[in-house]
């Protein structure tokens, strides 16, 4: 496996690891009719259709893109391809849709998270709708160049993740100190902008040195 199919595999195995987890911690919550303690799950668990109408489409989407994205699967099952993509379109256009307003409406991370969502939530709305576009017109190049831009952002959920964990060590160790921390929340805001620019700006990299994606 290439290096960048490795990355791209631990990133989605990062996904679903707390894709697990959030279940494992909101079902119980959502099935009793209970309150949990930890306020950023209360807000899973008091709007669990706006949440799971994103976290679910968005995880289906992510799984499947891989596979979209590769050469050799289009090759073999073309018709498959074709099949595959409107329905993980459909999966990211409304994942990426309700992202934008959960981030508006129930940002734990605050004005941070808030504009990040807007911002990187729209452009992986508008990359996922110009490939739409350039598909129908039979752009394929530009079609698969804007699928790489989405499922960049897409991915960029893991890497959230990982400047969270990295974070929090921080704030542990600066505790252990007896040094003051940033809120946890405001590290939250600032962890969305590190890691969806981050993928943002590889993806733009990673275009200009692959001019051709036919490979």
């Amino acid at each position: 496996m290439r290096p960048l199919g490795v990355v791209i595999a631990v990133l989605v195995t990062i996904i679903m690891v707390f894709f697990a987890r959030r279940l494992a911690t909101d079902v119980p919550h959502i099935v009793a009719g209970t309150v949990p303690d930890d306020d950023l799950t209360e807000k899973y668990v008091a709007h669990p259709w706006l949440a799971y109408g994103h976290i679910v489409p968005g995880v289906v989407y992510l799984l499947g893109a891989p596979l979209q994205l590769s050469h050799r699967f289009r090759s073999r099952h073309y018709r498959l391809h074709r099949r595959l993509g409107r329905v993980l379109l459909g999966c990211a256009l409304l994942s990426g849709v309700l992202s934008v307003v959960l981030g508006v409406v129930f940002a734990w991370g605050g004005g941070a998270e808030t504009t990040a969502t807007l911002v990187f939530g729209s452009w992986f709305v508008v990359a996922l709708l110009l490939a739409f576009r350039a598909i129908r017109r039979g752009q394929v190049p530009q079609h698969r160049r804007w699928m790489v831009r989405a499922f960049a952002v897409g991915l960029g959920v893991a890497t959230i993740r990982i400047w969270v964990g990295l974070f929090t060590g921080i704030q542990i160790g600066l505790l252990g100190m007896g040094d003051e921390t940033m809120p946890v929340r405001a590290t939250f805001g600032i962890a969305f902008w590190l890691g969806l620019s981050m993928h943002v700006a590889f993806a733009e990299w990673w275009l200009r040195r692959t001019p051709d994606l036919d490979g």
